[in-house]
């Protein structure tokens, strides 16, 4: 894959242990990524683990790759967070406790621990190849990082889409992320669902992917997006795919659009 990012040669792969995709139409100045869209957990770890699928998948970000594959770069986690978390750094990426519960039965094996930080660490060496490689092309680029979250848990009203700025450059960077909350705000999905859009309201854009991305590359900007799961039902696993298809089908035409800005504000 580095090779082939290095000589900026289209492609389309899935890492040889299927841990992430990777799609590269054309060296675009923007990529979309879904580090939580994964929902696989190896097999070696089955007997060590306390949670069931369906409370892994709870925590996870289904259909977050599916609402932005129709852009010309996209790269997502194909593991679940509870093998190894994308979005945290090396250190903290293998859980020991997730929401409140033990994830593993005991010790886990330190070879287990191992395996699933090599699956983070060579991650992390694609998606410094790719973002240099088009920083080298464009001089700067945009990162759509998409998440999603569970919108039930919380007792108060809640945005359907959120911004989580507090790691950017806001003094540079953020007037870009008030007009890509108006423009998020614009998006009108299924079944009356309300076409809110905050900044910092559920959560403030602290993941890894975000801060290694903005602290190595000083002309990227990482737009943390999270959507409601508006789009299935939390409780019971169901999806919407009319809902997931809204999303889909507006953000196409909207973060070409953002890119715009971006690159006039440059």
């Amino acid at each position: 894959m580095i090779g082939l990012i290095r000589a900026e040669k289209p492609f389309e792969a899935v890492a040889e242990d299927y841990s992430f995709r990777i799609r590269v139409q054309d060296y675009a100045p923007y990529v979309c990524g879904a580090v939580h869209d994964g929902h696989q957990f190896r097999r070696s770890l089955w007997e060590h683990c306390t949670h069931t699928a369906y409370e892994r998948w709870y925590e996870e970000d289904p259909c977050t790759l599916e609402m932005v594959q129709d852009h010309p770069i996209v790269i997502a986690g194909c593991d679940s967070r509870f093998e190894y978390d994308l979005n945290r750094p090396p250190e903290t990426a293998v859980y020991e406790d997730a929401w409140g519960k033990a994830l593993w039965k005991g010790k886990l094996p330190d070879a287990e621990r191992a395996k699933s930080l090599e699956k983070h660490h060579r991650f992390y060496q694609v998606v410094h190849a790719l973002v240099a490689k088009l920083e080298e092309k464009h001089g700067a680029v945009l990162v759509v990082d998409m998440h999603s979250y569970n919108w039930k848990r919380w007792d108060r009203p809640v945005p359907t889409w959120n911004l989580g700025t507090s790691n950017i450059d806001n003094a540079r960077f953020g007037g870009i992320m008030e007009s890509w909350r108006a423009r998020l705000s614009q998006i009108e999905l299924p079944h009356d669902i309300p076409p809110t859009a905050l900044i910092n309201d559920t959560f403030y854009g602290n993941g890894y992917f975000l801060k290694y991305l903005t602290a190595t590359f000083s002309n990227t900007l990482v737009m943390a997006t999270e959507i409601a799961k508006v789009y299935c039902d939390e409780h019971t696993g169901v999806i919407f795919p009319e809902v997931v298809a809204a999303a889909r089908r507006q953000l196409k035409e909207l973060i070409p659009l953002q890119l715009q800005e971006f690159q006039q504000i440059l």
